[in-house]
């Protein structure tokens, strides 16, 4: 494909290139030499689960790889020990190698439900930084000032506050950047938040006599709250590994106008085609119920497959449109919190993992988000048999029965 093309489809939901005419001229010389080019994602394994804001990013890269180019997966075996400092307001806990090796392993394996796995090359970056003598790290280190890193909006937020700015912080955008040194990176990639960081990168190559990378900077998820980015630790995520049934539950339950989003960002239909979903909803043509069970039904099948899809939207129907219940609901042994033959209701919400405290528990309890059997109880201090064979149902997709 021409280097026009390419770049065209490269740029499609991107939110900045820096810069465009670089890429352009990449792209250019790669079609000339049929060399491809080198694709960077760094992912630092601070937490063991991927969710569909991190496949946006991942969604793009694929591209990249059906365009022929070679995609590069760092995994931050070693910055993470450090953890990024970008959107913090302190230090982060510095991760045991235990920790980082165990996440990692998680990320290796999840990545390749989006990338090509004849296409991808999986790195750890302690094969290069861990080789890093104590000259070379005053080395790197030299190549950047204090003032400079202090422009970075949440160093310099902490400073300002008299909040603690550890020093080895400071070498986490160094650390990065000399991956891309050590890659010869021709484009890295990163969200909106990650700018300072990909930066350092280019900058670190021209100090190091390399030409320097493009910056790809990837729009970030909105989560299923509708406010807030996609995060695990805020409970609006759709993990990419979740059961069939709870990642279509989930996309059945966000807002309808989150819909022309996660069309975009979260499934691998083409720009023409998600416009012309979008036009149907906005002209009435596609009623928003359908349009969310057709994206509910793509997301699973890029996780999944069509027949799980096919199954989750049978199972949906079933239970939320039927008002059966679902065939697979999970049995409790409620022993350890029965009293006189009975258990308290917010506990046993909380005990079951249905919700995620005691206080959500008594919110849910006096919305009428709790079922008993079919029957709302809406009494925070209600005690219910502890009799095998009770459905106990919180919101519209957790059921238990009690053993």
């Amino acid at each position: 494909m021409d280097a026009r093309r390419q770049f065209e489809i490269i740029k499609n939901n991107t939110v900045e290139i820096i810069s465009e005419d670089e890429l352009l001229k990449k792209l250019e010389r790669s079609v000339a030499t049929g060399k491809a080019l080198r694709v960077k994602l760094g992912l630092d394994p601070s937490a063991p689960d991927l969710h569909l804001g991190h496949a946006v990013v991942l969604h793009k890269l694929r591209e990249f790889q059906e365009l022929g180019h070679q995609v590069i997966i760092i995994l931050g075996d070693f910055t993470g020990r450090i953890g990024d400092p970008t959107g913090r307001s302190e230090t982060r806990r510095q991760l045991s190698d235990e920790e980082v090796l165990a996440n990692a392993a998680t990320y290796r394996e999840q990545v390749f439900k989006i990338l090509d796995t004849e296409k991808t090359e999986v790195v750890f970056n302690s094969e290069w930084l861990a080789k890093l003598n104590f000259a070379d790290v005053i080395k790197l280190s030299a190549t950047y000032t204090v003032a400079r890193m202090l422009e970075r909006d949440d160093f310099a937020k902490r400073y300002r506050e008299q909040q603690p700015v550890s020093i080895h912080e400071f070498f986490y955008p160094l650390m990065q950047g000399y991956d891309s040194v050590a890659l010869h990176a021709d484009i890295e990639f990163g969200a909106t938040e990650q700018k300072f960081n990909l930066l350092m990168g280019r900058h670190l190559q021209r100090e190091y006599g390399q030409e320097p990378q493009i910056c790809i900077m990837m729009p970030i998820l909105v989560g299923l709250d509708g406010v807030q980015k996609m995060s695990k630790s805020l409970g609006n995520y759709i993990g990419i590994t979740e059961e069939p049934g709870e990642i279509y539950g989930k996309v059945m339950s966000m807002a309808d106008e989150l819909m022309p989003e996660y069309y975009k960002l979260a499934t691998d239909y083409t720009m023409e085609e998600v416009a012309g979903i979008v036009a149907q909803i906005q002209n009435g043509t596609l009623h928003p119920r359908d349009a969310k069970m057709n994206l509910a039904r793509r997301i699973v099948s890029i996780y999944h497959d069509d027949a799980a899809a096919d199954m989750a939207e049978k199972e949906f129907k079933s239970v939320f449109q039927k008002g059966d219940l679902p065939s697979d609901i999970p049995v409790l042994d409620v022993s350890p919190i029965a009293e006189g033959g009975k258990i308290n209701l917010v506990k046993l919400l909380t005990f079951s993992g249905m919700v995620a405290s005691a206080s959500e528990a008594r919110r849910m309890v006096q919305q009428g988000g709790v079922k008993v059997n079919g029957d709302k109880l809406e009494d925070i201090n209600a005690e219910i048999p502890a009799e095998a064979g009770t459905i106990v149902q919180a919101g519209k997709r957790k059921f238990i029965r009690i053993q």
